[in-house]
């Protein structure tokens, strides 16, 4: 893996290591020893700084990420009040992040940090944007998840303006220019991963990996917060939702036409005479069916509207950093 001579400047950049942790208090001591030898075999490159957000942990995570600070003072912890999502906790730790790139990491393992090097080395070559690809499938999902995620990101990217990847997790660097645009996006529900298409990007490098097992514990994704995420992230990128009153208005119309028209050539033309209460019936219910879900669709737009209007702080937490550590432990 070569570098050009003429990318590496006079002053040694800095990255920031944003890394996303929720109850992962088995993963902490080997996630950092891979980290560290990392940082070792890039030393003289460039220096790293790690921002490890606590996402409201219930477990030991955040005191093992206080240990692991007394020995290593480029770490700084975020530490939220409460769980506030992935999606917030990449936001609170791109907020705090200072390097002249940003790598958005898992504290799981399964996004290897051995790859931060050859990130690095595309970055200083000149990429600005250096994202990954699963080129694995996860053993660890069943195949119902699975194919609900493939169902997902069909209908996502059919909604959508702009085409979102299904295999490109949000494991990735980006430079400080890329950041600085990407912060001005001020939304309370937000998803990294479009986001960064919404912006745009051209110069800019992937690098395939196979996912690695979970070194420890389990996976803090389940069903309910994966659908959560899927509507979230669907509304988010697109008002096409909206759009399906038209629709739904237009089917019921053809419908009710072939309805009325076979009816009354049932009448006129066989002498077949109906009642009427069970056509009466299915059409009330499947005109009240179609009324429920328009409603359901822009109560769920109106509320996201709600949320937004407040204009409330997308998370609350204290910054932790070496420097108040020593002077808490004096």
């Amino acid at each position: 893996m070569g570098m050009k001579e003429n990318s590496v400047s006079t002053r040694i950049k800095n990255v920031s290591i944003i890394i996303s942790l929720y109850n992962e208090e088995e993963n902490i001591q080997k996630l950092f020893e891979e980290l560290y030898l990392v940082e070792q075999s890039l030393s003289d490159v460039v220096t790293f700084e790690y921002i490890c957000v606590n996402d409201g942990s219930s477990d030991h995570t955040l005191s093992l990420l206080m240990q692991e600070m007394k020995h290593h003072p480029n770490i700084k912890i975020f530490n939220f009040y409460r769980n506030f999502g992935h999606e917030i906790a990449m936001t609170a730790g791109m907020d705090q992040s200072g390097g002249d790139a940003v790598i958005f990491m898992d504290g799981d393992l399964q996004h290897p940090p051995r790859l931060i090097k050859e990130m690095v080395y595309a970055w200083l070559d000149g990429y600005k944007v250096v994202l990954t690809q699963k080129i694995t499938k996860d053993t660890e999902k069943s195949f119902t998840y699975k194919l609900l995620s493939s169902a997902y990101y069909y209908v996502l990217n059919r909604l959508s303006d702009f085409e979102i990847p299904k295999d490109s997790p949000d494991f990735r660097l980006l430079d400080r220019e890329e950041v600085e645009v990407l912060k001005k996006i001020d939304e309370h529900d937000r998803m990294f991963r479009g986001m960064l298409n919404f912006i745009g990007y051209k110069n800019y490098k992937i690098i395939p990996f196979e996912v690695p097992k979970r070194f420890a514990g389990e996976s803090k994704y389940n069903y309910r917060k994966s659908f959560r995420l899927a509507m979230d992230s669907i509304m988010q990128f697109s008002t096409k939702p909206l759009k399906v009153a038209t629709y739904l208005g237009v089917i019921s119309i053809v419908l009710a036409t072939i309805l009325g028209v076979d009816t009354l050539i049932e009448y006129l033309f066989y002498n077949h005479k109906r009642t009427g209460y069970a056509t009466t019936m299915i059409v009330i219910l499947f005109m009240s069916s179609i009324q429920f879900i328009i409603l359901g669709i822009i109560g769920a737009y109106i509320g996201k509207i709600h949320i937004e209007v407040k204009k409330r702080p997308l998370y609350f937490g204290e910054l932790i950093e070496a420097e108040k550590l020593k002077e808490h432990d004096a």
